[in-house]
């Protein structure tokens, strides 16, 4: 295949979710009700974590940049691709392109890093009740979400520049519904081995420190439930780690689904089931979790719905 350099690429072609024309429109309808589901869910997180009194503690200040995220990188990638869904060609400019890809492993990067933080929210919660509002204090909550977003920020930008600052080949087609990594790398007609150790090192990296302090959260934390004679009290103490897990599960689940399969499982199909998965249904599952199952966040949404309600009626009369 012939080389172009970068200033003779103008644009990529996605390849999109499907290429049968009747699955368009019922997808469309479908990939619309989950984004629009995520917006107000994540939306509704962050205005209540903001403005109900009984919210304002570190595990509901965890829970608001949890919903910033969630709401980050489904935009990053939900809007384009419905636009795909009724444009006759899914183009995709460099430009943009590149933007998409910083944005979506920046919010990425830092959902896993702010689990991580909410966690040992948890544990401190949990094993250290009596020094928790010392430990967990209004500093050390913000350092545990700058961090995050500080080094997946400084990630997401290396990894983009160093991918478009490659040769890509003459077919510009990404097959995939966005701009990711992995369909990009696959493209480019350089030397990959730099790129692709530094991207093995860093997602390895991003993955096992995450999920090893989530890990060794929860294990002190249930060694610690298990010593507690009242099992009211072992209840109680599980049903505050009860969501957070449920999200975790969820998230990294789907990520070493995708990422961890066997090469000869491996195929572009796949990728798009799992990429759906975490970058739109996932933002959409995790207010659904934390409202359905949170007494305080469901206390604060009725007494939400209920201003709501009566400020209408006033006005109505």
């Amino acid at each position: 295949m012939d080389k172009h350099n970068l200033t003779g690429l103008n644009e990529f072609i996605l390849l999109g979710i499907t290429d049968r024309p009747e699955l368009q429109a019922p997808l469309f309808g479908l990939f619309l009700i989950i984004y629009m589901i995520s917006v107000v869910g994540n939306l509704g997180i962050i205005i209540l974590t903001k403005m109900e009194s009984k919210l304002q503690t570190p595990m509901y200040f965890f829970l608001r940049h949890l919903a910033i995220t969630d709401l980050g990188y489904s935009t990053a990638v939900g809007p384009k691709m419905l636009a795909n869904f009724v444009v006759d060609e899914n183009t995709i400019s460099c430009s943009f392109c590149a933007t998409q890809l910083v944005f979506v492993n920046m919010f990425i990067i830092s959902e896993f890093f702010i689990l991580s933080a909410m966690s040992y929210d948890r544990y401190v919660a949990i094993c250290n009740p009596l020094c928790y509002t010392v430990i967990m204090s209004q500093r050390t909550c913000l350092v545990l979400v700058a961090i995050p977003y500080l080094y997946s920020t400084f990630v997401s930008l290396l990894v983009t520049i160093k991918i478009f600052n490659l040769s890509f080949c003459g077919h510009s087609v990404i097959r995939h519904f966005y701009c990711d990594i992995l369909p990009l790398v696959s493209l480019l007609c350089s030397d990959t081995q730099e790129i692709k150790l530094v991207i093995l090192i860093l997602s390895v990296f991003d993955l096992i420190s995450s999920l090893l302090i989530v890990l060794v959260s929860y294990l002190v934390i249930i060694a610690s439930i298990l010593r507690l004679n009242s099992a009211e009290g072992r209840h109680k103490a599980f049903s505050t780690c009860g969501c957070h897990l449920t999200v975790v599960v969820v998230f990294y689940g789907s990520l070493i689904f995708m990422y961890l399969q066997p090469k000869s499982s491996q195929s572009f199909d796949t990728d798009k089931v799992a990429s759906i998965f975490y970058t739109l249904v996932i933002p959409m599952l995790n207010p659904l979790i934390y409202s359905l199952r949170n007494k305080n966040v469901k206390y604060a949404l009725h007494r939400a719905l209920e201003q709501l309600c009566n400020t209408f009626s006033r006005h109505s009369l």
